[in-house]
């Protein structure tokens, strides 16, 4: 089936498209969903809070017109802020079929590395994480860390925790950050990518 990935940049979502591609299915485009045009929001159109299902039921039905006949996501649980199975009635509203590789499963972060993945951490919950958890890679170490916790889910499914993929078996390249700057908004810290470069595979020099 031809499918469109809701896609964050972050695990869920990376992790959610590669189990679609495994499962046979042809993910023909990226659907990301921004407030600000430099800076991703949610899942490259802009939008806010206020209007964001009218204008993601509107990128949908683009796709549907260029042959896409289901989205997939990465949700694991029923999206945040949004009413029991608002997916669901979201794709049954546009004609689209759900296609939810993560739905209600356990040890997705553990097989997310396992698979060759490599994310590092952009946002923690404050009061779930302290901020030296930003910049973490998201390894077998940080995932063993997070289970010493005992008090974050170990998919940062309560919003304890954000990431950003930055090489796995999807790409062809990786991205290496190089200079980045903490801050804190809101509750919540987030590490800001200052500068990056894209690398080929295997490569670690900087210049």
């Amino acid at each position: 089936m031809k499918i469109v990935a809701s896609w964050s940049g972050g695990k869920d979502s990376c992790f959610a498209c590669y189990k679609a591609i495994q499962e046979g299915h042809d993910v023909s485009q990226l659907l990301i969903m921004m407030s600000d045009p430099s800076k991703s929001n949610f899942h490259m159109i802009r939008s806010a809070p206020d209007t964001y299902e009218q204008d993601f039921k509107k990128a949908l039905l683009q796709m549907k017109a260029k042959g896409v006949e289901g989205v997939v996501t990465g949700d694991v649980y029923d999206v945040a802020l949004h009413e029991a199975g608002w997916l669901d009635r979201i794709c049954k509203e546009v004609g689209l079929k759900p296609v939810k590789p993560l739905w209600h499963r356990d040890k997705i972060l553990n097989e997310f590395i396992n698979e060759g993945f490599k994310a590092t951490v952009v946002r923690v919950k404050t009061e779930a994480l302290g901020m030296e958890w930003l910049g973490r890679q998201v390894n077998k170490e940080f995932f063993n860390d997070l289970l010493k916790l005992g008090t974050v889910d170990p998919c940062g499914e309560r919003g304890e925790f954000h990431t950003f993929v930055t090489d796995g078996p999807l790409f062809k390249k990786r991205i290496e950050i190089l200079e980045s700057a903490k801050t804190v908004l809101n509750g919540y810290g987030r590490l800001e990518v200052k500068r990056f470069e894209v690398k080929p595979k295997g490569s670690n020099s900087r210049k």
